[in-house]
């Protein structure tokens, strides 16, 4: 059982009005947003900073975005962000040798230069302590420009939070995120961990 269990999605009317933005991401509303409607405010504010974090106003794609948070979220170790970050990177149509190689990023041939700066400076911001530095803010500039890097930034920060919400929520993982995780990640040990329900 999670920290604090999820309400229903028609518990508050904006939350679920809002929450159809998942329908598209994710293919269903997330188990971590039924579960902070216990504040609405908290729900509704989550889910627009998401969707202005997510828009796409410059080169990185919305499937970039998503293997960016799936790095943030391997790098903090939260496993429902985890499965969330690949199924959204295949719903967003991540090249099929990207999903089944996001472990190596670094070194296979099916993920540009550019690529893989950004996944670099999102595991650099990702670890505490912070270890974004010179060479990355380099490798950032040779390819993208600053509204981008403030783009990523900011799905980098923003998974940040739902790694500390839903690792510490023990938020219980929705079967499209495991099928999803099954496929990709399954095959490097990735599980389900606290978030099946039933650790709490």
């Amino acid at each position: 059982m999670a920290l604090v269990e999820p309400l229903d999605p028609n518990h508050d009317p904006d939350t679920k009005k809002l929450a159809e933005f998942f329908n598209e991401t994710l293919g269903f509303c997330p188990n971590s947003v039924l579960t902070m409607q216990h504040r609405p405010a908290i729900s509704k504010a989550f889910i627009n900073l998401n969707k202005a974090v997510m828009a796409n106003e410059g080169r990185v794609t919305s499937a970039l975005k998503r293997m960016i948070a799936w790095v943030s979220s391997n790098a903090t170790g939260c496993r429902y962000c985890q499965a969330h970050a690949i199924r959204a990177a295949e719903r967003y149509g991540a090249e099929q040798e990207q999903l089944d190689n996001i472990w190596e990023y670094r070194t296979h041939p099916a993920f540009s230069e550019a690529e893989r700066a950004a996944l670099d400076f999102s595991l650099a911001a990702s670890q505490v302590p912070n270890t974004v530095n010179a060479d990355i803010k380099k490798r950032l500039h040779e390819h993208w420009n600053d509204g981008e890097i403030v783009e990523m930034l900011g799905v980098i920060s923003l998974f940040g939070y739902l790694n500390r919400w839903n690792d510490s929520m023990g938020t219980s993982i929705e079967d499209g995120a495991v099928e999803s995780a099954d496929q990709y990640l399954g095959k490097y040990g990735w599980e389900k961990g606290k978030h099946d329900g039933s650790r709490y």
